[in-house]
């Protein structure tokens, strides 16, 4: 089969390329024939393993929350297309038992950090079309206990999607959000609970028995996430901006 080319002759920024949807993205991204990639990510080896053929890549090691970084990005992002503000870290405990400094560490990335992207993403796009896509996440649709500063993080993203998507629509650039339910990523092996069960029964497993909390009865892969983030991205989409597209098999049904 011939692989789509619709992004060929374009440049893309990525945020948390070194792994799963980001790195699904930029990957995808290539082989749909992006000309330049800007890629950010705090895991400097991560990035560096990506295989990009065919492309231009600005491989750039730091934390999203870091404004001096953006600063320094910003003459790589000129004439830019489009934007995966993807970024995030996880973090579990009731909201009576966070404390104030691992709220402030969620926040720091999972909701400054993505400020800062798009910020600086849309400034890049001024004067030209564009398209930017937020991943969000099903646990800023539908109150999860146990995921506190997470679920706020992400609820909070969705709307400045929104918000950025009505001040920017005469612009001609397009904003809009994905809320991925459960995905089998990284993110996943921060989490104590789920190191334990990894210990016990082994990582499939555990991935199986969470997976049943969803009605499809699987998680999806970083790949399915990127064909719906660049979906979102591409032509085929014109017509779409300020939506919140929920991809999760059923979980919030």
């Amino acid at each position: 089969m011939t692989q789509v080319q619709d992004f060929a002759g374009r440049s893309a920024l990525v945020t948390g390329a070194a792994s799963g949807i980001g790195a699904a993205c930029a990957k995808a991204f290539a082989a749909r024939g992006a000309a330049r990639l800007v890629l950010v990510d705090v895991d400097g080896a991560g990035l560096d393993a990506l295989d990009l053929p065919g492309c231009e890549v600005h491989r750039i090691v730091g934390s999203v929350a870091d404004a001096d970084l953006w600063q320094a990005v910003a003459p790589s992002l000129a004439g830019l297309d489009h934007a995966v503000v993807n970024a995030g870290i996880g973090s579990g405990g009731p909201i009576a038992s966070v404390s104030f400094a691992e709220w402030r560490r969620v926040m720091d990335v999972n909701l400054d950090g993505a400020f800062l992207t798009l910020a600086h993403a849309l400034r890049a796009m001024e004067g030209k079309r564009g398209s930017v896509v937020v991943v969000s996440s099903t646990t800023g649709l539908k109150p999860i206990p146990g995921i506190g500063p997470y679920g706020v993080a992400k609820a909070a993203v969705a709307h400045m999607a929104r918000i950025a998507a009505a001040e920017n629509a005469k612009n001609g650039i397009r904003v809009n959000a994905i809320a991925p339910g459960g995905v089998d990523t990284a993110i996943w092996e921060s989490g104590e609970d789920f190191k334990a069960s990894v210990a016990a029964i082994g990582r499939e497993a555990t991935m199986a028995r969470m997976a049943k909390t969803t009605p499809s009865g699987r998680f999806a892969s970083s790949e399915e996430m990127a064909d719906s983030i660049l979906y979102l991205l591409s032509d085929a989409a014109a017509n779409i901006t300020g939506t919140v597209l929920v991809s999760d098999g059923g979980f919030t049904l």
